[in-house]
């Protein structure tokens, strides 16, 4: 209770002083240099819905061995799921996402060069280690470098710049071998690589390991030279101090249950809802439903970066609870979509309209996702931890999301031959759930800064 009053007390003094939110072009390059990575977990997400046919064809592989080589990007992202947060607290974000980028590229060669299958799997399993690093790193070091007014809009880029992948890959796989493609996969992985260079370390953890003034010199850089950083920087050193001394156990005292059910819940709502199965393998669904998988693809490739903007617009003017709550409905209509488009599959009366309800309901699916609940569980996971206990619960979140996105990949194309409907009746449950326990549990953290979420006064988190 000491340190609780200790950091009340402290915020309270410094929130009488005005800071400046300057956004500068070293933040936005910053950001830039950080999300990059992110186009490549976006080709890595649907490099298997377009090149799905032609791999196994080239190959000679079964349904089952390629439903390995898709899910084990998300195995792969739950081993490094496990070291991401421990690696970020322990040698920083920048070397984190170094490393990120070594398995990547080795991933990405591997793929590209593969002459059988257990290259072409380990390849996969690389790329998902070094997206799994990146999916806690990227969120975390935004928020840690952004002023409160702008942090969800430049933290949902990092959503934008998976979905620029997305659409690249989904259009690219209508024509471009699969080789080619992962080749492309590459190029953000270097950007990323020799930018990391160029920008500096997340000034949080700079506080954290010590450095206080390294702390304030970074802040300076980031916010501009006019601004007056005095009151963040204080802000940042008085909940450093007070959270000095708290052990990586007391995540699991009662004080965080809220913290950890909304951070576990909605990584699993993400997950369950079907978005990884859709995401690899939207042209096989399209082939299914008996809608042509060159005009859908083309068409997903065209309108899931768009989508993706309006996110990004309405994070800040919306908040995080409204923009969650309706993309699950979205995501609800969308399957219920779905599941209609294939029950009524072959019904006389019906059989001219179900491909088409199948693609607007796929579409609707991919828009949807892209606007809200594919970026939304990572930016509260980023916003709703205290300083301390984000190693511990960001590797605990972010495994749950890749372990229980492994298990939806590799199990949605054996759901498909149980039954069409029923797969995406369940889909459309989950997202239903998602919307009720967003609308009880999630707290709204737009205007907030990352210290301030955790004041108990506030009562955001209580």
């Amino acid at each position: 209770m000491e340190g609780e009053n200790s950091i009340e007390k402290g915020l309270l003094l410094v929130n009488k002083e005005e800071t400046s939110a300057n956004t500068t072009p070293l933040l936005v390059f910053t950001t830039f240099i950080i999300v990059s990575a992110s186009f490549t977990f976006g080709v890595a997400l649907g490099y298997t819905a377009g090149t799905m046919s032609s791999i196994m064809e080239d190959l000679d592989l079964s349904i089952a061995q390629f439903s390995v080589f898709g899910s084990l990007l998300t195995f792969g992202g739950m081993i490094g799921a496990i070291f991401s947060a421990k690696s970020a607290d322990a040698f920083g974000r920048k070397m984190t996402l170094w490393l990120a980028e070594g398995f990547c590229i080795s991933g990405w060669l591997a793929i590209a060069l593969a002459k059988n299958v257990i290259w072409l799997d380990l390849g996969r399993f690389f790329v998902g280690i070094g997206v799994g690093l990146i999916s806690y790193v990227i969120p975390v070091y935004i928020a840690e470098i952004t002023p409160k007014n702008v942090r969800g809009t430049f933290t949902f880029s990092n959503q934008l710049l998976q979905n620029c992948g997305l659409a690249t890959v989904y259009y690219l796989g209508n024509f471009m071998a699969w080789r080619t493609i992962a080749l492309i996969g590459i190029i953000p992985c270097l950007i990323q690589f020799f930018g990391l260079f160029f920008i500096p370390e997340s000034p949080r953890w700079l506080a954290r390991e010590g450095g206080d003034e390294e702390c304030k010199v970074v802040l300076q850089k980031l916010r501009g030279k006019e601004a007056n950083v005095m009151k963040e920087t204080r802000e940042i050193m008085i909940c450093v101090d007070a959270t000095a001394n708290v052990s990586m156990g007391s995540l699991f005292k009662k004080k965080y249950t809220r913290q950890l059910t909304i951070g576990v819940g909605l990584m699993l709502l993400q997950q369950l809802s079907g978005s990884a199965g859709i995401s690899y393998y939207a042209g096989s669904i399209f082939e299914l439903a008996g809608f042509p998988s060159r005009i859908g693809m083309t068409v997903l490739s065209m309108v899931v970066v768009p989508k993706a903007i309006l996110g990004l617009i309405l994070v800040e003017r919306w908040g995080r609870r409204p923009l969650l709550m309706v993309s699950a409905l979205g995501l609800c209509l969308s399957c219920i979509f779905l599941a209609l488009s294939f029950g009524l599959k072959g019904v006389p009366g019906f059989v001219n309209f179900t491909p088409t309800m199948a693609f607007i309901g796929v579409l609707t699916f991919n828009m949807m996702f892209a606007a809200g609940l594919g970026a939304l569980p990572w930016i509260i996971m980023s916003e709703i931890f205290p300083m301390d206990m984000k190693a511990v619960a960001g590797s605990l979140v972010a495994i749950t999301n890749w372990f229980t996105g492994w298990i939806v990949s590799y199990c949605f194309n054996f759901m498909l031959i149980w039954s069409q409907p029923g797969t995406f009746s369940i889909f459309a449950m989950i997202s239903g759930l998602t919307i009720l326990f967003a609308w009880c549990l999630v707290p709204e953290t737009r205007g907030l800064s990352l210290e301030e979420i955790q004041l108990p006064h506030a009562n955001i988190l209580s």
